[in-house]
């Protein structure tokens, strides 16, 4: 996990790039993330304005063109890594005086976000699903160029293994050792009714290239984005071991348990459908799957007759948002 010290996976390229990061407690993760991007978005208009300002009252047409080239590619995320350093080198080159020599000074003193900055937030369901979900929803809800990511492992994984929203039906965990009587939150359905946020759910062991692809375009998407992924836990109890946890996450798929989608809302404006189904047809058992992890089998031993019921309610209700999701791509 990307949060747990003494270590720290983050490193800096040839040019001096790379992630900066802070955590907090999870209840406040949207509320800190919005802060930074907040922060961040006010320090670049600020820097905007004052290029507007050079771009007004100066008579360099070669030096307007570079500043503007700036304005123009403001929010593109890999265009103004170009047109920053056409800035400030033009900026430590370019003689003005008085007020524009003010303006050329604050942007030389900040120009660290002349380029845009990444802003992503990434915690487990307990958070998005449930005890920060009033923070997550007010990020879908504002519209701001924010993303989100969600490890589901299904579980509060981090504070002992109990249920959340996001435990399916039928899952043995704290506070349902009988097994979780209600459905699955449908977070993704949710945020999609939003219409402007891109969504979508994936699983690193089903299918790499859709993880990758959605990531890529959630990123370049101007908007709230969701990518929700499907995480095996030590919690699930899979019963190979969890050097199984790449090859469990594909049974999710291919048993139908777990699907992939992504709903782009630029596809509206080309006149397409914005909600793609990525997964195909279940090749594989549902209750083969479940019966592979400790949380559904324990079920069985402990209370038999509950454990066909709810499977069998629980396979159902898989059966029913596989076709709905089958008629929202089409």
């Amino acid at each position: 996990w990307a949060a747990m010290f003494p270590t720290n996976p983050y490193t800096a390229d040839k040019d001096g790039f790379g992630p900066a990061w802070t955590n907090c407690l999870f209840e406040n993760n949207a509320e800190l993330a919005l802060g930074m991007f907040l922060s961040v978005q006010q320090q670049r208009e600020k820097l905007a304005l004052e290029i507007t300002k050079l771009v007004h009252n100066i008579n360099d047409a070669a030096a307007k063109k570079v500043l503007q080239d700036w304005l123009d590619h403001i929010e593109d995320g890999e265009q103004t890594f170009v047109y920053s350093d056409a800035v400030i080198f033009l900026l430590n080159e370019i003689k003005v005086e008085g007020e524009l020599e003010n303006s050329r000074n604050y942007i030389l003193n900040n120009k660290e976000h002349l380029s845009k900055k990444s802003i992503w937030m990434y915690g487990g369901d307990g958070w998005a699903y449930d005890i920060g979900y009033g923070g997550v929803d007010h990020i879908l809800a504002s519209g701001e160029d924010v993303n989100i990511l969600v490890v589901d492992n299904e579980v509060y994984a981090n504070t002992g293994g109990q249920s959340s929203k996001a435990t399916p039906k039928g899952a043995v965990a704290k506070f349902a050792s009988s097994g979780k009587k209600t459905t699955k939150k449908d977070l993704g359905l949710i945020a999609m009714a939003y219409k402007n946020v891109y969504v979508a759910k994936v699983a690193l062991g089903a299918n790499m290239s859709q993880l990758i692809k959605v990531i890529k375009e959630a990123e370049s998407y101007n908007g709230p984005s969701l990518i929700i992924a499907y995480a095996p836990c030590i919690n699930h109890g899979i019963t190979k071991g969890m050097n199984y946890s790449v090859k469990q996450s594909k049974d999710a798929v291919d048993s139908g348990y777990w699907n992939l989608y992504h709903y782009n809302p630029e596809l509206m404006e080309e006149g397409k459908n914005p909600f793609v189904l990525d997964s195909k047809e279940p090749t594989k058992s549902y209750k083969d799957f479940i019966m592979s992890e400790v949380r559904y089998a324990s079920l069985f031993r402990t209370f038999p007759q509950e454990g066909e019921k709810l499977s069998d309610e629980a396979e159902k209700e898989v059966i029913e948002n596989t076709e709905m999701y089958k008629s929202l791509s089409e």
